[in-house]
């Protein structure tokens, strides 16, 4: 036993093993590190994508309520209001969810509807032009200035999301830690905006 005991054979395959243990371990502990790590960085990009939505749908209340503020000024600009209903009520059907942003068609649908109601909108605005007593409302110019605060947000909410999937995305690319966080965590790519500044800019009126 004693002999067993001493022998260079056991003490080497002692020491295998040992490495193979330590190594495995390490290994273990890096890829755990890589997921979480990745983890935060894909919940930063649902809590962007969450202010996004946010505004979004804080632009859709303010427009709802615009329109109906003009309609009792211009109720004979039917079409344009219209054309503004219409937009507002497609741009509701794209309502993306955590799981959407990993699918660049539907955040382009999403983009495209939301570029179509704020088209909509810069003309019903300019019809605005045509009623200086429209103009002059304090409810007309109250939800003027908050649809512009509300458009500069959606600037800042697109950039903030822009960024988080540029990290995510740009780390998912890296070897090995993007490799064991889409393999082993299950981590995905998530679409971004274009950068387009006509998608953002701010629809204003010159009184």
């Amino acid at each position: 036993m004693k002999k067993w005991f001493h022998s260079p054979l056991f003490w080497t395959g002692t020491a295998v093993f040992v490495i193979v243990i330590v190594c495995a371990a390490s290994l273990l502990y890096y890829s755990v590190r890589c997921i979480n790590h990745f983890v935060v960085l894909d919940e930063n990009v649902t809590a962007a994508w969450a202010q996004v939505d946010n505004q979004y749908q804080r632009r859709a209340d303010l427009i709802n309520n615009l329109v109906n503020t003009v309609k009792g000024y211009a109720s004979h600009e039917k079409e344009t209001l219209e054309d503004v209903t219409k937009a507002r009520q497609q741009a509701a059907q794209y309502n993306l969810n955590a799981q959407d942003l990993s699918n660049p068609e539907a955040l382009k649908n999403f983009e495209q509807a939301q570029q179509s109601l704020t088209g909509a909108l810069s003309r019903m605005l300019l019809v605005v032009e045509q009623y200086p007593d429209l103009k002059a409302n304090q409810n007309f110019l109250s939800l003027q200035s908050q649809l512009e605060g509300t458009e500069n947000r959606i600037a800042v909410a697109r950039a903030d999301y822009i960024q988080a999937v540029f990290a995510l995305n740009s780390g998912l690319r890296q070897f090995p830690a993007g490799w064991i966080a889409r393999q082993f965590g299950g981590i995905q790519t998530k679409a971004s905006f274009a950068a387009s500044q006509e998608a953002v800019q701010v629809p204003t009126v010159q009184f």
